[in-house]
């Protein structure tokens, strides 16, 4: 049996480096996107995880305390609430709409924090979305191309079929590699990202009628 060919190579690297280079190129954007996905994943629970922090730390604030050091979102909302609330409610301005000018104030520079973080979560909705497509079409592309060899040697044995099929099948579990993961995390950090939202939302509106009591403090720059 010297002249048997050798058994096909269905090892994980063999399958990848015996493609079709379409299928290679397939295969080398999913794995990229799933780098990405989870590149995204972690710094995204980092950063919702600090915000998370300065929410609370919100919520725990006095409305005249000094503001933390630097940008964080307690720091840029209390810092706009009392900017606005020393320039001293209107005389033909209402209590309730003094109140409501700091509360803007205050949402603004919340807003403008958390949008901060979403960037990345567009990345990880597409990639959950358009993965197994990707996947899809590597698979349909291989099965043709082996197939093509197949009528090409005119051999219908397992052993010349598995390989090419093996390598198509492949690139759908890497699709669903990637998509799986960027489908979970996007659910996972876009609801907590809104709980956030409407934790410090909540806050700042707390803050902003505790502020709008208080008799305005004129601070003046020595």
């Amino acid at each position: 049996m010297s002249g048997a060919a050798p058994p096909p190579d269905l090892s994980v690297l063999g399958l990848v480096l015996h493609a079709d280079p379409v299928v290679q190129g397939v295969m080398a954007l999913l794995l990229l996107a799933s780098l990405a996905c989870w590149a995204i994943i972690v710094e995204k629970a980092v950063v919702l995880a600090r915000l998370g922090r300065e929410a609370r730390a919100l919520a725990a604030a006095a409305p005249t305390a000094v503001p933390p050091e630097g940008d964080g979102l307690a720091a840029a909302v209390l810092r706009a609430g009392q900017a606005e609330w020393r320039e001293g409610r209107d005389p033909a301005e209402s209590a309730g709409e003094f109140r409501d000018r700091v509360e803007r104030a205050m949402r603004a520079a919340l807003s403008a924090t958390l949008r901060g973080a979403e960037p990345g979560l567009p990345l990880l909705a597409t990639i959950g979305s358009v993965g197994p497509f990707v996947g899809l079409f590597g698979t349909v592309w291989g099965i043709m191309h082996s197939f093509s060899g197949i009528a090409a040697r005119g051999d219908t044995s397992l052993a010349t079929v598995a390989p090419g099929i093996a390598e198509a099948l492949f690139a759908t579990a890497l699709g669903l590699v990637a998509a799986i993961p960027a489908t979970v995390a996007y659910n996972r950090l876009a609801t907590r990202l809104s709980r956030i939202r409407q934790e410090a939302g909540a806050a700042a509106a707390a803050l902003a009628q505790r502020l709008a009591r208080q008799p305005v403090l004129r601070m003046v720059a020595e």
